[in-house]
């Protein structure tokens, strides 16, 4: 039976106090999920690059479940404080197997299901309005919630930001492109960038070489002659390696831009033009360190040898262990010391070489190979010397060029043996997960259809019973590299 007559004053405040104790027990189980499903990791995201209304919720919520042991532990004995009252004030009403139906069926639809749906779909702004009462009731249970919460962090440890990890950030990355078709706004390029950069530091040298086999070298004894020069133009290639014997002996590398003064009639020997030295790299060395090396400035090609040495078993070293390293070969040398770059003194007597040396080093053998030629307008012209015409004053770090006169070939470990090239432009493309197509392509294409063209003029000044093609004809043929279409 109940205790209280219905519709008095008491009965109206116990009504009340179960109708209250039914929205605080919904108001801590919404709470609970709201609040503990936010990471710290997402409100910090949000703190920074979110909306403005967001940022100010995040902001206020923040510092609440910082803590979040001590969080769960106040919105929890919360909770239940009001689902136990609940039976009891219930029991002043009516008799107890309704009191049991009714706070049961209370505390379901109203205590759990209904506050949860509403927290989990607005959880950020539920959470900023009840910040301050959350507050309150850290301080008010803090003294049965805090050695509760200090019991679980020494259990289970406090709890740290949840971060994704490589594999699940790229699927997360995928899931957000328009593609995917979930809502997303990263277009295809933008998601391609990203996992190019999350998978680079998955990559190796090897992974982006251009092997040795398929790679383009000069041949430190050849002569810059006319078929050499059209060679090098047709590659399109702004570095071009060097070679002393065999192709796997890599020394150097000339620029092409350095060419552009060479007279092809002259067959200038590419002994006599500025070779610059290579960095060489192991096949093991991963991308972002390779990257990171040719964003230095010292070169943006590198040979890329292989460690006969080596097990097959300890190719890839744990992290932690022995870097491999980047063998930049710009440093100057004195003897059998070592002076790193940007540490050379001042009184260092580094000798002649072949980016320093001036046009009057070689005033003796002048004379002697100095040839005389007349221009269109018959005035005789005096050449300079071929060994010293290319041999301009490098503004650069002069320890950067081979002195080939003067200083032996390099040699190198009998136990590294050379399986390719890599530049700049195979890392981006490991980056970009794409291949990049500059302007030799385009070249190549255009001198492709001058040649097509050029052979159907020549036949229909055949057919014409013309004697011979007009100038123009004569003049590309004779002096444009054409490659071979096929």
């Amino acid at each position: 039976m109940a205790d209280l007559a219905c519709c008095g004053t008491e009965f109206s405040l116990y009504v009340l106090a179960i109708i209250g104790l039914v929205c605080f027990a919904g108001l801590m189980a919404g709470l609970t999920l709201g609040l503990m499903s936010l990471g710290l990791v997402d409100l910090e995201v949000l703190i920074k690059s979110g909306r403005p209304q967001d940022r100010a919720h995040a902001a206020k919520i923040f510092p609440v479940v910082k803590n979040q042991h001590l969080l769960l532990c106040t919105l929890l004995i919360g909770n239940s404080l009001a689902m136990e009252a609940l039976p009891i004030f219930l029991d002043k009403l009516v008799p107890p197997w309704a009191a049991i139906l009714i706070s049961v069926t209370l505390i379901l639809m109203f205590g759990e299901i209904l506050p949860q749906a509403v927290c989990t779909r607005y959880g950020l702004r539920v959470g900023a309005i009840m910040a301050p009462l959350v507050r309150l009731l850290l301080l008010l249970f803090f003294p049965l919630s805090y050695p509760i919460s200090k019991v679980l962090d020494w259990m289970l440890g406090k709890g740290h930001a949840v971060l994704l990890r490589r594999a699940e950030l790229k699927t997360f990355v995928n899931f957000h492109g328009n593609e995917a078709g979930k809502g997303g706004d990263l277009t295809h390029d933008e998601t391609t960038i990203i996992t190019g950069a999350l998978e680079l530091t998955e990559k190796t040298a090897k992974d982006a070489m251009t092997p040795i086999s398929n790679a383009f070298s000069l041949d430190l004894d050849a002569n810059l002659d006319l078929e050499t020069l059209n060679a090098i133009m047709t590659k399109g290639h702004s570095r071009v390696p060097v070679y002393a014997g065999s192709q796997k002996n890599i020394i150097g590398l000339v620029l092409v831009k350095n060419l552009l003064t060479v007279d092809p009639d002259d067959a200038v020997p590419l002994r006599t033009m500025i070779i610059r030295k290579i960095p060489r790299v192991s096949e093991e060395m991963p991308l972002y360190d390779i990257l990171n090396e040719f964003q230095k400035g010292h070169s943006h090609i590198a040979v890329v040898y292989k460690d006969l040495n080596e097990k097959k078993d300890t190719a890839k070293k744990v992290k932690g262990a022995e870097q491999l390293e980047f063998k930049d070969s710009c440093r100057k040398y004195r003897g059998k010391s070592e002076v790193p770059l940007g540490k050379e003194p001042d009184n260092l007597d580094v000798g002649p070489t072949s980016a320093t040396q001036s046009l009057g080093t070689e005033s003796k053998s002048q004379d002697s190979r100095t040839g005389v030629t007349k221009n269109d307008r018959g005035q005789q012209i005096e050449k300079t010397p071929l060994s010293t015409a290319y041999k301009k004053r490098h503004r650069g770090c002069s320890y950067c060029i081979l002195d080939i006169e003067n200083v032996p070939i390099p040699e190198f470990p009998s136990n590294e043996e050379v399986v390719g090239v890599i530049t700049m432009e195979d890392v981006i493309e490991e980056l970009l997960q794409e291949e990049i197509l500059d302007e030799t392509d385009e070249y190549v294409n255009i001198h492709n259809r001058i040649k097509v063209n050029m052979h159907a003029s020549k036949e229909m000044a055949m057919e014409l019973n013309s004697p011979e093609p007009s100038p123009m004809d004569s003049s590309v043929t004779s002096t444009s590299p054409i490659p071979n279409p096929s």
